[in-house]
């Protein structure tokens, strides 16, 4: 597979294995399914609880440490110095990992209410610059951060990633294109928007003209603009139909009308405000 090179060094995978809600009612099977498929990525965050299972299913893949790579996130409730410090060694003894590939802050603001939220962010930072001093992680980065929230790192490490929800819909080419800028590698999280643009015209007319799935044609879409994907599936056909991604490319032109797509899909999440419900279509804040 193909690779990423990120600011400070490491090479990742172009494409990778995204784990929320994933375990729930199989354990580390679907992520077995995604090693026996071919992902080499893995996903995963404390606030998904599912730490021990992704763990358990690469030391029952028998592949070498070598031959995979780790990605975990410290939750809102675990930001701060200490708190991060001591966040990472759980994660890494859930993990059974002596160090995870990438470490992220999983959103800037722990708590929409706190005034003083940038010093938190900052802090956390910092604990993550040491973590990756004394070797316990290989790269950091970043999760739900907006150019405002980046900025508040000026001056300290660059991150190496920034993961956001991005998918035909809702690329938020703000926030990528400041990444690109910057040497921020972007990964996308949702980046088949759970399924909610499957039905979109031009979607199924330029899958239908490639001879390939809607979901396909989003990951390459995503592939196109420089961007990791990280899908999620627990069924062995949809990792393999996901792979396919890797073996077709798209036209310039093409790319160019998927980025103009009127906006859709969004989850409703954003990291300055409360989660918005409703039918995922709406039209989402400029990011």
């Amino acid at each position: 597979m193909e690779t990423y090179t990120l600011a400070g060094g490491l090479m990742v995978p172009v494409l990778g294995y995204g784990t929320y809600k994933a375990t729930l009612e199989n354990g580390e099977e679907p992520v077995l399914a995604a090693i026996k498929a071919g992902y080499r990525y893995v996903d995963t965050a404390s606030f998904y609880q599912n730490e021990e299972a992704v763990g358990a299913a690469l030391r029952q893949s028998g592949l070498p440490r070598t031959a995979y790579q780790v990605a975990t996130k410290v939750w809102k409730t675990e930001m701060g110095y200490e708190n991060a410090l001591a966040a990472c060694d759980r994660s890494l003894k859930k993990l059974g990992l002596d160090f995870v590939d990438v470490y992220l802050i999983h959103w800037p603001r722990g708590d929409l209410s706190d005034p003083h939220w940038q010093e938190t962010v900052q802090d956390t930072w910092r604990a993550m610059e040491q973590l990756k001093k004394q070797g316990k992680v290989r790269a950091i980065g970043v999760s739900n951060f907006l150019p405002h929230h980046l900025q508040v790192l000026n001056g300290m490490e660059k991150p190496d990633v920034d993961q956001i929800e991005c998918h035909p819909g809702y690329w938020q080419p703000q926030t990528v294109d400041y990444c690109r800028k910057q040497g921020i590698l972007v990964q996308a999280w949702s980046p088949l928007a759970r399924g909610r643009v499957n039905g979109h015209p031009l979607l199924t007319s330029l899958s239908q003209r490639y001879g390939v799935t809607v979901p396909q044609l989003c990951l390459r879409f995503l592939l196109e603009e420089g961007i990791m994907p990280l899908p999620k599936t627990t069924h062995a056909a949809r990792l393999e139909e996901n792979m396919g991604a890797l073996t077709f490319t798209l036209q310039k032109e093409d790319v160019q009308q998927i980025e103009q797509i009127t906006p859709c899909g969004w989850s409703g999440e954003h990291p300055d405000r409360e989660r918005v419900y409703g039918d995922g279509l709406m039209s989402p804040p400029l990011t």
